[in-house]
């Protein structure tokens, strides 16, 4: 066998072995660089840079479509009865997720489809929006946004989410105030669990969802005892909300 170095002149000969061995330490591998570009991808920063992006796409989508002609130009005509509720449900659901005020939706629903189907529809899409709103906020803008809370008022929403998930939510949805896609991203900033918000959602938006819903459909008479009926349950938890946040401005000024 030749050893490191020849018998005849001495000079210094790599076996082969030796040779291989050097040219692996020399060349990285490339899982280094994948695993590097992997980290950078699905990084916080990233993931909060993708819902920006997606949540920007979806207003642009709506500025351009436009969905509130369908107040004026009605329902298209192949659609009707349950399909055409849950085909409004879903894109209500889109909607709210690109920021359009639920309001308009719900008048809208009204509007189309009436009080009953109207209010099943209007409630579908706002649970559907409220699910993928949480989904999104919670996948790819949590881990970004929660070294974030250090203001005082963040900290004390951030608190009562996190420790009273159900009844917060619940009482965010049953008084207006609280924008819907404000109280989505920040449940899912939170550590507020999936099911109580979804639960609360359902249940919090059924009165204001069908006041509204109710007020579209008979808005052709504005005098008519349901409309007015249906606006006073929109005035009435608008007015009861104002008076709560006047009364917790002193438990909030307290939170260090």
């Amino acid at each position: 066998m030749l050893d490191a170095t020849t018998r005849s002149g001495g000079t210094a000969t790599a076996t082969p072995r030796a040779t291989a061995t050097e040219l692996a330490v020399a060349v990285p591998a490339p899982a280094g660089l994948a695993a590097r570009c992997t980290r950078v991808l699905f990084s916080p920063w990233s993931r909060l840079s993708l819902l920006i992006a997606l949540l920007a796409g979806a207003a642009s989508a709506v500025l351009l479509f436009e969905p509130q002609r369908l107040l004026a130009d009605g329902w298209p005509p192949q659609l009707g009865g349950a399909a055409a509720a849950l085909v409004f449900a879903v894109a209500y659901g889109l909607c709210t997720v690109a920021f359009v005020p639920r309001p308009l939706l719900n008048l809208g629903a009204g509007a189309l489809f009436g009080s009953q189907l109207g209010v099943g529809s209007a409630i579908a899409g706002t649970v559907l929006g409220a699910g993928l709103a949480f989904g999104l906020g919670r996948i790819l803008g949590q881990d970004a946004l929660r070294p974030l809370l250090r203001g005082r008022w963040l900290k004390a929403a951030d608190g009562q989410l996190s420790r009273h998930g159900f009844r917060s939510m619940l009482a965010a949805r049953l008084f207006p105030g609280v924008p819907f896609w404000a109280a989505n991203y920040c449940a899912a900033v939170s550590r507020m669990g999936y099911v109580p918000f979804l639960v609360a959602t359902a249940l919090g938006s059924i009165p204001n969802t069908a006041a509204y819903v109710v007020a579209g459909a008979r808005a052709s008479a504005p005098t008519s005892p349901a409309f007015l009926i249906a606006m006073a349950c929109i005035a009435l938890p608008a007015l009861a909300g104002a008076v709560v946040a006047w009364r917790k401005r002193h438990h909030l000024r307290g939170v260090r």
